[in-house]
C-alpha cells in the first residue's frame, strides 16, 4: 500500500495512471492558491468573499498537509539507501520538504502559539512560497533548475565581478559627489543605490550625479553595464539551448528503443 501511495504522489510514473492526475490536481490547486493570494489583495472582493476564501484555504491546506504527511511516510522509499528515521530527516530538509513544510506553516502557527498579529500577517505572505512546489510537477520548472544548477559556478563568477565593480562605483561617486550633492550621497550605501540603478541601465534619476567627474564616471560605468548584465543572460540562454538539445535526444532515443525493442548507441544514436 505505502509503495503504491509513493508511486502517486513521487510524480508522472508510467507505472501508476493516477500519479498523472494526482500531478494535474495538485497543480491545478497550487495556482488557484496563487489566484486567490492575488485577489485577496483587492479590498472590495475580500470582503464580499471572505468566507469563500477561509474555507479554500482550509480545505488547500488540509490537502498540502495530507500531502506532506505523505511524503515524510514514504521518504524512505525515496531514500533506499538509508534507514526510515534518516530518511525522513533528509527529506524535512531537503529543498521540496522546507517549500512543502512552509506552505502549509502560517496556517498553523496560531494555533500552536500566541504570535503578534502583524507577523501573522507577514507569514501570510509565505503562502506565496507554493508556487514553487510546481518545480516538483512540471517538466519546464525542473528544466529551468537544472540549468540553474550547471551554470552556478558561471553565474557566481559574473556576480562577484558585479559587486566588484558597484563597491568601487559607489566609492568613487561617493568622493566625487559628496561635496556637490550632501544630501543625495551622505554614504556610500546611499551611493550603492545609485551604482545599481546605472549598473542595470535601469536609471531611475532619483540620485545622479552633477560633477562633470561624476558624469564621466556613470557613463563609464553605464557603458560597462551594459556588457555585464547581458553575460549572465548569454550564460544561462546557452545552458538552456544546450538541456533542451540532450533532452530532444533521449526523447528520440527512447522513441527508437520502443520501436525496435532494443538498445540504441548512445553516440550514434543507431540501434544496437
Amino acid at each position: 500500500m505505502r509503495r503504491k501511495i509513493f508511486q502517486v504522489i513521487r510524480g508522472s510514473n508510467p507505472e501508476q495512471p493516477l500519479s498523472f492526475y494526482f500531478d494535474y490536481f495538485i497543480t491545478g490547486l497550487i495556482i488557484a492558491n496563487v489566484v486567490a493570494i492575488v485577489l485577496e489583495s483587492y479590498e472590495g472582493i475580500l470582503n464580499q468573499y471572505e468566507r469563500f476564501f477561509f474555507i479554500f484555504e482550509l480545505v488547500s491546506v488540509v490537502i498540502f498537509s495530507i500531502e506532506y504527511l505523505l511524503r515524510v511516510a514514504t521518504a524512505d522509499l525515496l531514500y533506499p539507501d538509508k534507514s526510515k528515521p534518516k530518511a525522513v530527516l533528509k527529506f524535512i530538509f531537503s529543498p521540496f520538504g522546507l517549500i512543502d513544510l512552509l506552505a502549509i506553516l502560517p496556517f498553523y502557527l496560531p494555533f500552536i502559539m500566541t504570535i503578534d498579529l502583524r507577523f501573522i500577517r507577514a507569514m501570510r505572505l509565505v503562502r506565496l512560497l507554493r508556487i514553487l512546489k510546481l518545480s516538483r510537477y512540471m517538466k519546464s520548472m525542473q528544466l529551468i533548475g537544472r540549468v540553474l544548477k550547471d551554470t552556478a559556478a558561471d553565474l557566481a563568477i559574473t556576480v562577484l565581478v558585479c559587486v566588484i565593480l558597484i563597491v568601487i562605483a559607489s566609492t568613487l561617486m561617493f568622493n566625487l559627489e559628496r561635496d556637490a550633492q550632501p544630501e543625495q550621497f551622505k554614504n556610500i550605501g546611499n551611493a550603492f543605490w545609485w551604482a545599481i540603478a546605472t549598473l542595470t541601465t535601469v536609471g531611475y534619476g532619483d540620485i545622479y550625479p552633477v560633477t562633470g567627474w561624476g558624469k564621466l564616471v556613470s557613463g563609464i560605468i553605464a557603458v560597462l553595464g551594459i556588457g555585464l548584465i547581458a553575460l549572465p543572460t548569454g550564460i544561462i540562454s546557452s545552458s538552456f539551448m544546450e538541456e533542451m538539445r540532450k533532452e530532444r535526444e533521449r526523447k528520440r532515443i527512447a522513441k527508437i528503443e520502443a520501436e525496435t525493442g532494443g538498445k540504441v548507441c548512445p553516440h550514434c544514436g543507431k540501434p544496437i
